[in-house]
């Protein structure tokens, strides 16, 4: 996986390619057109990141602030990564279904969607999930599954 270092979205957009710069900079501006108000945009794990302000979440796993998506220019893909939708089971049958029947290909792992350019992703789909889920229950469901994970390991 490419990882940049660039310290701001400005810096990462200026060392992609002119191409690879102008489907990011779309994708961007459709994250912060649709995610919910919430989030941090920042540069984190080496991408494009909407995270959880820690005054909404301030102890996390990894004492790093909940991501809720991000993406990156890879090698030969862009990576999305829709934390938003991971957790929530019926939220992600539903995207999966409306990409397919947007007639585009679906390149999906377990959280992470990849494709070649904005042409080859539904905009429609993608917009969708990224508003889908609140943060307040993208919180609520990260505060259950950390209290449950707590829970089996104390063997409560």
């Amino acid at each position: 996986m490419v990882s940049s270092r660039a310290a701001t979205v400005e810096q990462y957009l200026s060392e992609l390619d002119p191409k690879r710069a102008k489907d990011v900079t779309m994708l961007r501006e459709l994250c912060l057109a649709n995610l919910p108000g919430e989030l941090e945009e920042v540069m984190e794990w080496g991408m494009i990141s909407y995270q959880v302000p820690f005054e909404l979440v301030p102890e996390t796993y990894n004492g790093k602030p909940l991501l809720f998506a991000a993406f990156a220019a890879q090698k030969n893909y862009i990576s999305l990564y829709l934390m938003g939708i991971y957790g929530f089971d019926e939220a992600r049958e539903r995207f999966e279904k409306r990409w397919i029947e947007s007639g585009k290909k679906l390149n999906i792992g377990k959280a992470c969607i990849r494709f070649k350019s904005v042409e080859d992703i539904p905009l429609e789909v993608i917009r969708g999930a990224l508003s889908e889920i609140s943060v307040q229950d993208f919180v609520a469901m990260y505060e259950d599954v950390r209290g449950s994970h707590r829970k089996k390991r104390s063997g409560s």
